[in-house]
């Protein structure tokens, strides 16, 4: 029935809407927002009507939760860099039918989601950066997931990734697109520091291990990178502990898929963390290797999964 057609690993740094304006930044983000117009490009290209984000920015302490009001607009300031992200006016549809509808199949799934259609809830800006570049014009519909998940089990995001996959393609009239809006390693620079790292990673371990985990997707050695992926999160500051990752390896078969990965925007570096836009070609879902609710994504015992 339905589709899904792109899937992404995408930065939402909030430098890129600073290099919009004029300053000492103008325009050293060029290419991160490059490679958000290209992939918004491809999704008019595959016929996307809704992208699907999920949104390491937005906090949850209990269960999943889909944003899919029928329409966001606002003004939006970051309380956590109100220096880079002022007064940004935003507006985009939303999807109601399509956020109950994923909801409906996590739960079925023993993954507990919940969907607001009615609510007043603003998305966060892993959601409204990118929308920025993808979807200037409001033609895609937009629905955000939480990904900062605070006392959540990884292999209970991989398996809504694949709850959602099988919902798009079982059940949706459409076409979707997913993204995964999350660094690499996220371990800011320490505080007063943070203007010498405006371009560099943190550390030379993290910088190493990201570039590792790249080499991973672009050789397509899922079975390694899904192992590793918990112990990864932790010891590279995942951003949001890497739901967002894990949310995506799922909805793409988890260690099973067999894509390989393809670099839009190469590694970079942003206030300590490292940051990429990737895309992740759609491939058939097995789903055999998604792990179940009771089961650790790293194949060891279950606190390896619990972040």
């Amino acid at each position: 029935m339905g589709t899904l057609a792109l899937a992404a690993k995408i930065t939402h740094v909030p430098s890129m809407y600073l290099s919009e304006l004029d300053g000492p930044r103008k325009g050293f983000r060029q290419a991160a927002i490059d490679g958000h117009v290209e992939i918004g490009r491809r999704c008019r290209e595959l016929g996307v009507d809704t992208i699907v984000v999920f949104d390491t920015h937005w906090l949850v302490n209990a269960n999943y939760h889909i944003n899919c009001a029928p329409h966001f607009e606002g003004v939006y300031t970051s309380n956590e860099l109100p220096h880079f992200i002022s007064n940004m006016r935003y507006a985009f549809p939303g999807n109601p039918a399509l956020g109950q509808l994923l909801a409906k199949a996590c739960c079925a799934q023993g993954v507990e989601t919940l969907a607001h259609p009615a609510t007043t809830l603003a998305p966060e800006y892993g959601t409204l950066v990118p929308m920025r570049y993808m979807n200037a014009d409001q033609h895609f519909k937009v629905v955000s997931v939480s990904a900062l998940c605070q006392v959540h089990y990884l292999n209970d995001s991989a398996r809504l990734g694949w709850a959602m996959r099988q919902a798009i393609e079982e059940q949706y009239e459409g076409t979707v697109a997913i993204l995964a809006s999350g660094s690499l390693s996220h371990r800011f620079a320490q505080n007063g520091t943070a203007p010498d790292f405006a371009t560099k990673i943190w550390s030379p371990f993290l910088e190493t291990l990201d570039h590792r985990v790249i080499e991973m997707w672009e050789q397509g050695d899922w079975a390694t990178f899904c192992a590793m992926l918990p112990e990864y999160a932790a010891k590279g500051h995942g951003e949001g502990f890497m739901h967002d990752t894990a949310m995506l390896m799922g909805a793409l078969g988890w260690s099973d898929y067999t894509g390989r990965a393809e670099v839009l925007t190469p590694y970079f570096g942003a206030s300590g963390t490292g940051q990429i836009n990737a895309v992740f070609p759609v491939t058939p879902q097995t789903g055999a290797a998604v792990p179940g609710p009771q089961a650790s994504v790293a194949g060891g015992a279950p606190s390896a999964s619990r972040l």
